[in-house]
C-alpha cells in the first residue's frame, strides 16, 4: 500500500492603506453610508497614463461616487471586497 501525505498550508497576507484624506458619504452602490478614500487619481493633472488608471478602478467594480467639493471617492468597502476576492482565487 502507497504512503500519502497531506501538508496544509496556512498563509496570511497584511494590507495596509495609507489615505490622506478619508470621509464618510453615501454610496449608492451600498445603499448605506461607508468610508470613503480620496480616489489616487483626484487632482493630478491629466496625463496619459490617468486614462488607464481610471479603466483599472472601473474594471475592478469598485464603488465610486463624488463629493460636494469634486473629489473622487472610492468606497472602502468595495475595495476590501475586491482584495478579499482577489486573495480566494
Amino acid at each position: 500500500m502507497a504512503k500519502r501525505t497531506t501538508i496544509t498550508l496556512e498563509t496570511t497576507s497584511l494590507f495596509v492603506l495609507r489615505v490622506r484624506t478619508e470621509k464618510r458619504a453615501w454610496c449608492p452602490e451600498c445603499g448605506a453610508e461607508a468610508e470613503m478614500v480620496v480616489s489616487p487619481i483626484t487632482g493630478v493633472a491629466p496625463d496619459p497614463g490617468q486614462h488607464d488608471v481610471e479603466k483599472w478602478l472601473s474594471c475592478m467594480g469598485l464603488h465610486r461616487t463624488q463629493a460636494a467639493d469634486g473629489a473622487a471617492l472610492i468606497c472602502l468597502n468595495s475595495l476590501l471586497a475586491q482584495l478579499q476576492n482577489t486573495k480566494t482565487t
